[in-house]
């Protein structure tokens, strides 16, 4: 759900055409999108997207909707959130995330033109109904009685965030409430008819047993052995591809020293230094209200009627009874608890900040000692008992406890800034008399490398991943220049450079065979499992020829749709055909990726007529959601694509541009 940013001001709309109308068709060529339009001049950077009515009499007339980047940035971040990414990974995530929540939003705005066109608006009277009987009633309207502004406020925080508002919250259960009724219109004609119920579930139901013949790929590329000359002509026909495979090599002359063995890191790290670290960085040193705590949950479903609602507190309270009476908390929790994270665990949840809690939740186990247990408590999840083991108040860590790990930052701190001084000072000598030299004058050793690949190992560094890919974007006989190996720092230079080349075919020949194995396996494996499909038909045998032939045969469980095969994977993929079969009849060539697969029935077992009726109306909903989905699908991508190819929807460039996160975000 999005708030959108409306402009429908039928006044300010027949003012514009009456201008247009003096130069019609210079304005018009301008104004048709795809034309004379650049998507990314005039445009702000605070809009995302603008997404109007198709064609000329809607992008004069009709309505026209603007995305706002922060819209877009609100949503990743939300998206990131849900998924559990730390904050420091938000931001370089962003970039990834951002097109497909300006997608989304694209959708929804053309979804909603769509709905606007057809008079489908949601009246604030609409909505009142909405929030007293829907899914919001039982928090905004619980007992049909309105709870009040300051706790539908408190509802809001709690549920989506301090930043969301009223309004923000109710323009966007109308958006919801108006897509749901073109859905609802769009596919209000669905039907499926009762014999098509009955197969769905026979199909659905059916469970086979076979027996399986297996060609393996694996087993094939070993019989792959060509000769030398088809090799050498397979290596001279893909000249191209091998054009590059010798990677390009460089000869790197270093010297390197450790931090550790340099003088003036190891300076006495002063109380008053301890002391100012401490006042600078504070606010890593703050601590969240935590609290660690059993529970035992009985569920209720958002939008569950009164009586479904009122089972589920009669059960928490009649569990909670059995607590008070000195029944073992965590034995219960095993028995009653309907959380599937800690209902093993005896109900026990890890020590974790209340912020991230249920409020509810939250408020009641911090509210009790530890070894204390609650009441029945109710959640956005349903009712709760809560048993709490440790709590922790918000706070600051006190410098005592904080003291070593600061000595030693700042420790390394000056052992890092002594080191990179004297890097600098080596790579000035260098320069001045060479490597050699400097290394000589300094009691330090000068090393000439191979020449090797990017991604060579450097004996004798810690780490000298930072040095190669430095030294693969210097050119030869540059000046001397430092980098970090780990532990210290490399003061190199390149001395010469070999470009990457197509490598001698005897060198190379392992590769090629590899290669040439990879090719031919394929058709191979089509050859081979086509040929044992087509003797075993003949033979009306599929084991006498897979022994023929000195292919393995398998036999199967008992397997439904939703089951799994060895080598030949889910029976909703390859594998379906045999639920297709006739008992005793053998299936055409199956290639399940790196196996071929023959197989015959031996054993069917279809769902009997009493387990199809008992099924009938689940299986019925289960087709009519499909279809509907099916149904809106094709209906909202024949709508993006009208509004796609007449250029309705305009990107701004620097918006659409991967990593175009705001400042500050």
């Amino acid at each position: 759900m999005i708030r959108f940013l409306q402009q429908d001001n039928k006044a300010v709309k027949i003012m514009f055409a009456v201008i247009i109308g003096a130069a019609c068709i210079s304005m018009v060529i301008y104004l048709v999108p795809g034309l004379m339009s650049d998507n990314s001049t005039g445009s702000s950077t605070a809009v995302y997207a603008t997404v109007h009515e198709p064609g000329i009499a809607g992008r004069i007339f009709g309505e026209s909707t603007e995305i706002k980047t922060d819209e877009v940035v609100k949503l990743s971040e939300q998206q990131l959130r849900r998924q559990h990414v730390p904050i420091t990974m938000m931001s370089s995530l962003m970039s990834y995330i951002m097109p497909q929540a300006g997608q989304y939003l694209v959708q929804q705005a053309i979804q909603k033109q769509a709905a606007d066109k057809m008079h489908l608006q949601v009246s604030d009277g609409d909505l009142l109904r909405e929030l007293r009987t829907g899914v919001f009633a039982e928090y905004l309207f619980p007992n049909g009685q309105y709870v009040g502004d300051d706790k539908y406020i408190d509802f809001l925080q709690s549920a989506f965030g301090s930043e969301m508002t009223r309004s923000e919250f109710e323009s966007q259960v109308k958006d919801e409430m108006e897509l749901n009724r073109l859905r609802a219109l769009v596919t209000g004609g669905v039907t499926v008819s009762d014999a098509a119920v009955r197969e769905a579930y026979r199909t659905k139901g059916m469970k086979v047993q076979f027996d399986y013949a297996v060609v393996s790929m694996a087993d094939l590329k070993k019989t792959i052995n060509p000769t030398d000359a088809e090799l050498q002509g397979y290596f001279k026909e893909n000249a191209a591809r091998y054009a590059a495979s010798a990677p390009e090599t460089r000869k790197i002359e270093y010297v390197a020293f450790d931090s550790a063995k340099i003088s003036g890191g190891k300076a006495a790290v002063s109380d008053a230094e301890v002391q100012t670290y401490y006042n600078q960085h504070v606010a890593e040193y703050k601590t969240e209200e935590q609290v660690k705590a059993r529970h035992i949950l009985i569920t209720v479903k958002a939008g569950s009627d009164a009586a479904t609602d009122a089972a589920a507190k009669a059960k928490a309270q009649d569990v909670l009874k059995q607590v008070q009476a000195g029944g073992n908390f965590a034995e219960l929790a095993k028995k009653y608890s309907e959380d599937p994270g800690s209902k093993d665990k005896g109900g026990e949840l890890p020590l974790m900040p209340t912020a991230s809690l249920d409020q509810a939740f939250a408020k009641a186990a911090m509210a009790l000692n530890p070894g204390q247990t609650s009441g029945v408590v109710k959640s956005a999840f349903g009712y709760h008992i809560i048993q709490t083991e440790q709590k922790q108040a918000a706070g600051v860590k006190p410098l005592s406890e904080e003291k070593d790990a600061i000595v030693k930052a700042l420790e390394q701190e000056r052992q890092a800034a002594a080191a990179q001084l004297y890097s600098m000072q080596l790579v000035a000598a260098a320069k001045k008399d060479g490597l050699e030299k400097m290394a000589a004058a300094h009691g330090l050793h000068a090393v000439t490398t191979d020449y090797v690949a990017k991604d060579a190992l450097i004996g004798g560094l810690s780490d000298g991943a930072a040095l190669l890919a430095q030294a693969f974007t210097t050119d030869k006989g540059a000046a001397p220049a430092t980098v970090s190996t780990g532990d210290g720092y490399a003061v190199f230079t390149v001395l010469d450079v070999k470009a990457a080349h197509a490598p001698e075919f005897e060198a190379y020949k392992t590769h090629v065979l590899d290669d040439y194995r990879e090719q031919k396996a394929p058709e191979l494996l089509q050859d081979e499992t086509v040929k044992l499909d087509a003797r075993a038909k003949q033979l009306n045998d599929l084991k006498k020829a897979a022994a023929e032939l000195k292919v393995a045969v398998k036999t199967s469980g008992l397997v439904g749709e939703d089951g799994q095969v060895t080598d030949l994977g889910a029976m909703n993929g390859p594998g379906a055909a045999a639920f297709k079969l006739a008992k005793g009849a053998i299936s055409d060539p199956i290639n399940a990726g790196q196996t071929g697969v023959v197989l015959t029935v031996t054993d069917k077992q279809e769902p009997t007529a009493d387990e199809i009726a008992k099924n009938f109306d689940t299986t019925r909903d289960d087709l009519l959601s499909q279809k509907r989905e099916d149904v809106y699908r094709i209906f909202l991508g024949t709508l993006s694509n009208q509004y796609q190819n007449s250029g309705s929807v305009r990107l701004t460039r620097k918006a659409a541009a991967p990593g175009g996160v705001p400042a500050g975000r």
